[in-house]
């Protein structure tokens, strides 16, 4: 499911687009910011920040197995990443946040509404954007007709706005001079970022992105760290300079599972580690590395107490754990306080 919207819905008529200032070479994240076009305010109480989703002693079974183990999260604006192996948990997870199931046991709020009421959550829809791992394309529909009919699912009836902020999220994703071309005429990377475009639709409150780098090359996926860390900065739009900006400042909140560390290191503020659909950590990206503080170590050879050791490109290895002899000290990083917390279990990276 990759647009979240109730009934009354039709395919749209085919409107392909007409020239892009894109080019497809970029990710132009700040140009082409719309307004006036319905966006919601930031999330205020009083002096401080609502809190964006919160579950309280959540458990969701699938027959026998119990993908969620009373799971109790408050997740703030900003940039959440969630790491765990195959199995943790992660997606099911997301998919209670983006709306698409229901709690089935336990207290979920979102946008400090309630999903199982009907009419709150088609408010929330309206404010969320989700990019699912596995989106389902209409692969007979251009790009543009794809992310216009997501748009059509969440409820943008006028013609002309929604055709105008349809060409928006598409030149941000760097698909402007490709949103003419069918979905099945696109490489992998693209289709991901066609993705990505429907989620941003309606500069979300909620963006939940599940592996949304999945498929894209390492200059790609630098865009897209630009793009997310930009998400909703309010000195971006409206033509107002900024100093500071990014999700946390503009009361936006972006939700995102990865099996890359390095994309959470560099975007995410706090970091939650599921593991077999429990709660293992949330802290900052800093406190999960220090958790390896003085337990990551660079030798001639592996030690016999490590959790985890591997070759680096210098023919040494780097050991997580106890030392070997001779073995050098050095900083941890986020990846080895996500592998000395689970061991051998984080090496599971299929989602």
């Amino acid at each position: 499911m990759v647009g979240a919207g109730d009934g009354r819905v039709h395919r749209p008529v085919p409107h392909p687009a007409h020239g892009s200032r894109a080019a497809g070479r970029r990710w132009p994240c700040c140009a082409v910011r719309r307004r006036g076009l319905d966006r919601p305010p930031p999330l205020v109480r009083g002096e401080g920040l609502v809190t964006t989703v919160t579950l309280r002693n959540v458990r969701q079974r699938f027959g026998r197995t119990t993908a969620l183990d009373d799971v109790s999260l408050d997740l703030d604006p900003g940039i959440t990443g969630l790491l765990g192996p195959n199995g943790a948990g992660k997606t099911t997870l997301l998919r209670l946040v983006a709306t698409v199931l229901g709690a089935e046991q336990g207290q979920l709020r979102l946008l400090d509404r309630d999903p199982s009421d009907d009419i709150q959550r088609t408010a929330i829809r309206r404010r969320l954007g989700y990019l699912p791992q596995e989106p389902g394309f209409h692969r007979q529909f251009t790009a543009f007709e794809f992310v216009d009919y997501v748009a059509i699912l969440k409820e943008w009836t006028q013609r002309q706005a929604r055709h105008v902020e349809v060409r928006r999220v598409l030149e941000i994703v760097g698909l402007g001079d490709v949103a003419g071309k069918r979905i099945k005429a696109l490489s992998g990377g693209m289709r991901r970022r066609v993705a990505l475009a429907q989620a941003l639709l309606g500069d979300p409150s909620l963006l939940v992105l599940d592996e949304p780098t999945a498929g894209l090359d390492p200059e790609q996926r630098l865009r897209f760290r630009e793009l997310i860390s930009t998400h909703g900065d309010p000195g971006q739009r409206d033509g107002h300079p900024n100093a500071g900006g990014g999700a946390i400042n503009s009361g936006r909140t972006v939700v995102l599972s990865t099996h890359q560390t390095e994309d959470v290191a560099a975007l995410c503020g706090r970091v939650v580690v599921l593991d077999a659909g429990r709660v293992r950590f949330t802290g900052t990206p800093a406190e999960l590395a220090g958790q390896a503080v003085e337990r990551v170590w660079v030798a001639a050879e592996r030690s016999a107490g490590a959790r985890l050791a591997w070759r680096t490109g210098d023919g040494r290895h780097r050991c997580v754990g106890d030392p070997p002899a001779g073995a050098e000290m050095v900083a941890p990083t986020l990846e080895d306080g996500y592998l000395l917390l689970l061991g051998e279990r984080a090496l599971a990276v299929t989602a």
